[in-house]
């Protein structure tokens, strides 16, 4: 079990806010951007940063969007689409949407519309 699993998902998202602020990105938009990959609502995303949530248990509880599989791309070097763990693919899922979105591409092609 790779320790990302167990480390609490309200201690890594300060970083996705400061990484993403720190482009000229917004924090709703980082919201946004997670509510579209696991079909939370706001209400259940603080619920989850509240809780300090585990990475493990936070996309189990998620119901991820069914366009998914259109992110492709790298991500540490690490394509995305061919990482073999599920729930490490879910983490590197989100990861490469807040790349996406600190890098300035549209919020339309960061959510695959």
């Amino acid at each position: 079990m790779h320790r990302i699993f167990t480390t609490s998902f309200a201690s890594v998202y300060p970083h996705y806010v400061t990484k993403v602020e720190r482009k000229g990105r917004t924090k709703a938009e980082l919201d946004e951007v997670i509510e579209w990959l696991t079909g939370f609502d706001d209400a259940a995303l603080a619920a989850h940063l509240n809780a300090e949530t585990t990475f493990e248990d936070f996309f189990a509880d998620a119901t991820l969007n069914p366009n998914v599989s259109l992110i492709t791309g790298s991500v540490c070097g690490v394509r995305v689409q061919d990482v073999e763990d599920p729930l490490m693919q879910k983490i590197r899922y989100l990861d490469k949407l807040v790349d996406e979105l600190a890098k300035g591409r549209p919020m339309e092609k960061v959510l695959r519309t």
